[in-house]
């Protein structure tokens, strides 16, 4: 992949492609969910409701090669909401291209375009080789997370 990849917003025309990158992704964290989960997020992905994720997808030769999904919301430490950076996904062949440097840097853009300077993320420790980018774009953390169980 010669040149630099095409950020841009996600299109309806762009769904099977979405999907199936969305599926490799959900497989890395050995997940999966239904079909309908597919549409209502894709489907929230296109909406305008400033509550739901928002999608940035990578372009290469007129594929997709890469996908974020990410979120605004409020903090109650801060006046200005936060930006959640949920997913981040580059094919295979794309990796070590730059695909994911210009997805996070896209949502860090827009991150800066609605005054929210704080972007924030989350990967398992496994994930060796995204971390090695995200060492050098991030800072790590010492909070460790919890869910219900």
């Amino acid at each position: 992949m010669p040149d630099a990849p095409l950020i841009r917003s996600l299109r309806p025309d762009d769904r099977e492609e979405w999907a199936d990158m969305w599926r490799d992704y959900l497989a890395f964290y050995e997940t999966t969910v239904a079909d309908e989960i597919y549409d209502m997020t894709f489907a929230r992905l296109l909406g305008d409701d400033p509550q739901d994720f928002s999608c940035f997808v990578a372009e290469a030769d007129g594929q997709l090669v890469g996908l974020t999904h990410f979120l605004f919301h409020r903090h109650a430490w801060k006046a200005e909401n936060v930006c959640y950076l949920q997913d981040l996904f580059a094919k295979p062949d794309a990796r070590g291209t730059g695909v994911g440097r210009a997805l996070i840097q896209a949502v860090y853009d827009e991150a800066d375009r609605q005054g929210s300077p704080s972007v924030y993320w989350l990967t398992q420790d496994f994930n060796h080789t995204a971390r090695k980018l995200y060492d050098r774009i991030g800072k790590l953390t010492p909070f460790i997370r919890y869910q219900r169980s």
